[in-house]
């Protein structure tokens, strides 16, 4: 391959976004390059590090409830096919307190999809999972067919599936284009050009660097840390199917139970500090690292001393309202901008991926939650 060859499309990024997206239009019938910096999940990337979860719960918002039941089946295929395992049917289980209304919403909302789930008081959680303390005003649900992704290894299997069916992958940087139009190329940093019809950049936390007049103010990448503490030995309490995947709405904390030996994960959903992927060191901060032990001391009383064995510094890239990007850009009419994966994008990279083919390929008007010009420089975010 050089660069003189030419693409139906050339999507830019192989993150869970940019790998379904490029999957998908290949399947389609285009004949797509998929180009990365760093690789598919790698180290930099919020696609990158072990496992995501999948769960269906969006409070009242439907739209994402149905998106998560739509890529369910695509993940667990991608695990059947390929026989990796990266789909641990843990279920999610959801703690807050009774009164809280997104709770109740969820559940709503559950009801009226059908998505398989089981409601319980507090007593109820405690004596099935006695080795989560909660308190007495708590409610617990149990979405059954959830679970968690293995999401370093899923996003490369996409990658290289992707590539079975035709498609082609280089690690190459790209720079920003510029001009207005219509683009003809993309241009390597060894001054190497790419031609398509049409491009896809969906470059995560990058968007905003290659775009900074358009995204450097309305996409907020922001630090995210994340831990794992040892589970005593021999002690299965803290692993699947005992423990399932959790959300805790008391302390904006979500975690899984150890899988493949690598301990309880927990980490706060709160937005951290603004970070650069190129950048930022992967290194937790003290901080950060006593708000983890407290939580997980209060919640698993039997972890209180645990060590903690693994870290792992991500990133979200947050937009406005924590709804995705997937719009036109402005300036040129044949250049998609897909990202704004807000901390809770990965789960729905097969639905997603669907949406782009079908706008790219069938063109349309974009859902408006999506659209570019919904996207606000204030954070306040509506989706979780």
């Amino acid at each position: 391959m050089n660069g003189k060859t030419k693409f139906d499309i050339i999507v830019i990024g192989a993150g869970v976004f940019g790998s379904w997206t490029a999957n998908i239009l290949q399947r389609s019938g285009r004949r797509v390059l998929i180009l990365d910096a760093y690789g598919p999940a790698n180290s930099r990337a919020s696609s990158g590090g072990e496992s995501r979860i999948i769960r269906m719960g969006y409070g009242a918002d439907e739209l994402y409830t149905r998106w998560s039941m739509r890529s369910l089946p695509a993940w667990e295929e991608l695990d059947a096919i390929t026989g990796a395992r990266i789909f641990h049917r843990t279920g999610v289980l959801w703690l807050s307190p009774n009164a809280n209304a997104y709770t109740h919403q969820t559940l709503e909302v559950l009801k009226k999809t059908g998505v398989p789930h089981e409601v319980m008081n507090a007593d109820e959680v405690r004596r099935r999972y006695p080795q989560i303390s909660i308190p007495e005003d708590a409610i617990g649900f149990l979405e059954m067919t959830s679970g968690t992704i293995m999401a370093r290894r899923a996003v490369e299997l996409v990658v290289a599936d992707a590539v079975r069916k035709g498609a082609a992958y280089l690690a190459e940087l790209i720079e920003a284009p510029s001009g207005k139009g219509r683009l003809q190329s993309v241009c390597a940093r060894n001054d190497e050009h790419f031609s398509a019809d049409t491009f896809v950049f969906a470059c995560g936390p990058w968007l905003p660097q290659i775009f900074p007049t358009l995204l450097g103010d309305r996409i907020f990448p922001t630090r995210q840390e994340v831990f794992f503490f040892g589970v005593p030995p021999g002690d299965g309490r803290f692993s699947p199917p005992a423990l399932p995947t959790f959300l805790d709405r008391y302390r904006e904390y979500y975690g899984m139970p150890s899988l493949e030996g690598r301990g309880l994960k927990a980490a706060s959903d709160e937005h951290g500090g603004r970070a650069n992927p190129d950048s930022q060191e992967r290194i937790p901060t003290a901080e950060a690292t006593a708000h983890a032990r407290k939580y997980v001391a209060e919640r698993f009383p039997a972890l209180k001393n645990a060590p903690i064995v693994e870290t792992r510094i991500c990133q979200y890239e947050n937009t406005s309202s924590g709804d995705f990007l997937i719009d036109r850009h402005p300036d040129f009419e044949n250049v998609w901008l897909v990202g704004g994966g807000s901390g809770h994008g990965f789960k729905h990279g097969p639905a997603l991926g669907e949406y782009v083919t079908e706008r790219v390929n069938q063109g349309g008007a974009v859902e408006p939650r999506f659209s570019l010009a919904t996207k606000q420089t204030v954070k306040a975010r509506a989706v979780y």
